[in-house]
């Protein structure tokens, strides 16, 4: 077991949406928070996919969506609600099969007053809800919605169509960079000036989106130098993956993709951590 508590250390996260509650979580543990965000929510300027998927969801068939995210459900609804009366929709979902990916969609269902038909189990990567319809029933000759979020997933549509399902995307939101990239800059160099000791990562496009900046900076090889020395935490597998990906090393997972498990589990491992890398250098 690693030392309780994050000993007045600094704790980088790239968090937006949440940015006020994992500067709480991580001043609970004793770190000092220094939180910027990587990533900026905007609406697609264009819904026709969105509105698409209504027409066919009223006027022909939608054999099974998939919800990705709680706020993209959310907006999802809202947005057919504008064009269709709520009755209308709940009576064509009658016919949809509704996959949630995890305990976000579920509730935003809920708060519709919605119940999925399958939800996906922990830790909710593509490769878990594509077993569950596995497990389900057979997707060949099915039509398929995949409500989107931030970016596309090739891996879970291409795997839905190797199993025959006829696949529609429909993206409700994406991310872009902050509009002001200073203060996410300010931080990167902080990093890579060795002054922080861990950094969470909670959200897989945040990743893609530092990558970014730090190619436009020519900074990608200091930075990961920098990773080496500290400790990398992942909320979980879905950002894992993107972690891999950018050749970024991945210290601690928590028993759980949740923000507070996450601060508090690698609150509880850092010194540790910090201690195995210090003697292997």
């Amino acid at each position: 077991m690693g030392t309780v508590g994050l000993n007045g250390l600094t704790v980088a996260a790239f968090e937006s949406r949440m940015a006020a509650e994992i500067i709480r979580l991580i001043e609970r543990h004793g770190g000092v928070p220094l939180v910027t965000p990587a990533l900026r929510e905007i609406p697609l300027d264009d819904n026709s996919a969105a509105l698409k998927f209504g027409v066919q969801l009223t006027t022909e068939r939608v054999d099974m969506l998939i919800l990705l995210t709680g706020v993209g459900t959310t907006a999802l609804f809202d947005l057919l609600k504008t064009r269709y009366p709520w009755p209308s929709i709940v009576e064509a979902l009658k016919q949809t099969a509704l996959v949630a990916r995890g305990p976000k969609p579920v509730a935003a269902l809920k708060a519709l007053g919605l119940q999925p038909t399958l939800t996906v189990p922990e830790p909710n990567t593509w490769i878990d809800l594509v077993s569950t319809l596995d497990e389900y029933r057979p997707v060949k000759k099915l039509r398929v919605a995949v409500q989107e979020y931030g970016v596309s997933n090739p891996d879970l549509l291409e795997a839905l169509k190797q199993r025959g399902a006829e696949v529609f995307q429909v993206p409700i939101y994406r991310w872009a960079l902050p509009e002001d990239l200073g203060p996410l800059r300010q931080a990167l160099n902080n990093i890579i000036d060795g002054k922080v000791s861990v950094l969470l990562i909670t959200n897989a496009a945040q990743v893609d989106h530092v990558m970014q900046v730090l190619e436009k900076d020519g900074k990608i090889e200091p930075f990961r130098a920098a990773l080496n020395k500290m400790v990398v935490a992942s909320i979980g597998p879905t950002a894992s993956e993107r972690l891999r990906h950018h050749d970024w090393p991945i210290d601690f997972e928590p028993s759980h993709p949740k923000m507070g498990i996450l601060v508090k589990e690698t609150s509880k491992q850092t010194i540790a951590i910090l201690k195995n890398k210090k003697e292997k250098e």
